[in-house]
């Protein structure tokens, strides 16, 4: 079996973390490097990742969290975070970026921002924002992979309240809204359910060649 594989059936969503094991700062830049490298729709990447570091912070988090102990007992937290809206601004920014990174004129540009202009037209407001949300679960995967690969345990939440992450962070004057949390660390002996049997789909239920 390759290492790949072994990772993740190693992995699990924790649930209990080690409160007294850290992820080292090399080990979490490279999972945050990860994240920022992961790949999004004509590479807009509508999203920020918030490491929340502040005790206090992270307790205000667990309370609209459904009080779930790793969000303050994981070595970390991260919020994942993506953009309310796709702006005209944004995208010519976007351009502006990739001519500089590149080097070379705008004007050679002009169709892709024509064509992202054009695509952020077909969206309304609700539309544009799951379309965001569906990015950014695009680098928690990348997120997740890359930890299990590491060594280092995670457990993904969805069950917080965006609306109360989002005022504690004050993530509205940045156009953003909290879409997933994800701890990292390290699992607890007192966690159970590491000891589950992965449940999944067959390969022939799961997976299907059309020829």
């Amino acid at each position: 079996m390759s290492e790949i594989l072994k990772a993740l059936n190693w992995r699990y969503a924790t649930q209990v973390f080690d409160q007294n094991k850290k992820v080292s700062e090399n080990d979490l830049n490279e999972l945050l490097e990860t994240m920022r490298l992961s790949p999004s729709s004509f590479g807009l990447q509508p999203w920020k990742f918030i490491v929340v570091e502040n005790k206090e912070l992270r307790k205000e988090i667990r309370e609209v969290a459904f009080n779930q102990p790793k969000v303050t007992d994981a070595s970390h937290l991260i919020v994942l975070c993506s953009k309310t809206d796709i702006t005209e601004e944004y995208i010519k920014q976007y351009i502006k970026d990739t001519a500089e990174t590149r080097n070379i004129s705008i004007d050679s540009l002009k169709g892709f921002e024509d064509m992202m202009i054009n695509f952020r037209k077909l969206h309304n407001n609700e539309s544009i924002k799951d379309w965001a949300k569906k990015q950014t679960y695009i680098a928690l995967g990348i997120l997740l992979q890359t930890a299990a690969i590491k060594g280092i345990d995670a457990g993904p939440m969805e069950g917080f309240d965006p609306n109360g992450v989002d005022e504690i962070l004050n993530l509205k004057k940045e156009d953003l809204t909290s879409t997933v949390l994800c701890a990292i660390g390290y699992r607890s002996k007192e966690d159970k359910t590491s000891n589950y049997k992965k449940v999944r789909h067959s390969i022939s239920k799961a997976i299907e060649t059309r020829k």
